[in-house]
């Protein structure tokens, strides 16, 4: 017979800063090596070692291996959502220094959101998918009176609109090979920097795979959430959704 769930072992296992570096650096779904999550976390490697290792032990993360080497990924979307609570949760960190200013602007400019695009690029994407009828909703996708820092929707008003096929098709996505998958089509997050909505579910990770496979944006770091607009991505974005970069 098993008690009530230990929150408190699992919640002790934030409360290190390293730690959390950690797990923020897998935030997008990616797999990364252990050696650039210690640079990411500025630990050393037996550091980031034992912090794996106590993440593995609690479920959090998992460890898969190709060849001789080793990745770590996050758990799966639950951990995810668990990092975002927290984070909704939570004061932001003060700004002490030109770096960590550059860091955090670039993460409200354009991030991954686990595995789709947000900051002020996700949400332009999705007015101008709003606009040009690839999705039909409400005039805006401003945050709503009720709506929690961040979250999910779990009912939106939002449908895939009577351009979807044409719009979500010049910028190399098939929406009907998308919603054939187990995954639900669409989703949208409150972005917490912007207090506006962005595409999730299925169809918003289709979008950001596309992005980033066409190169239309870069990884700003292998291990740093931050996305930065390509010259060949503000064009398409220009020519395919009328947005200026």
């Amino acid at each position: 017979m098993e008690g009530d769930a230990d929150i408190a072992r699992t919640a002790a296992l934030f409360a290190d800063p390293a730690r959390v570096r950690v797990l923020l650096a897998l935030a997008d779904g990616r797999a990364l090596a252990a050696s650039v999550l210690a640079a990411e976390a500025r630990l050393s490697a037996p550091g980031v070692s034992a912090h794996l290792a106590k993440l593995r032990s609690a479920g959090l993360v998992v460890a898969e291996k190709s060849g001789r080497h080793r990745f770590y990924r996050l758990a799966g979307p639950d951990t995810a959502e668990l990092l975002e609570t927290l984070a909704r949760c939570s004061p932001s960190q003060p700004v002490t220094s030109l770096r960590e200013g550059t860091r955090a602007e670039a993460l409200r400019t354009a991030r991954t959101c686990y595995d789709h695009l947000a900051g002020r690029l996700g949400v332009a994407v999705t007015s101008a998918l709003l606009a040009r009828g690839a999705l039909a909703g409400p005039d805006d996708t401003r945050r709503r009176p009720g709506d929690r820092i961040s979250a999910p929707l779990g009912e939106h008003p939002y449908t895939l609109g009577p351009a979807a096929a044409g719009v979500f098709g010049a910028l190399g996505v098939d929406v009907e090979g998308v919603a054939a998958g187990r995954r639900p089509l669409l989703k949208f997050c409150l972005d917490w920097s912007e207090q506006r909505h962005h595409l999730a579910g299925a169809l918003g990770a289709a979008v950001a795979t596309r992005f980033l496979d066409a190169g239309w944006v870069t990884r700003r770091s292998q291990a740093h959430r931050a996305l930065r607009l390509t010259p060949d991505g503000a064009q398409a974005l220009e020519a395919h959704l009328g947005l200026a970069a």
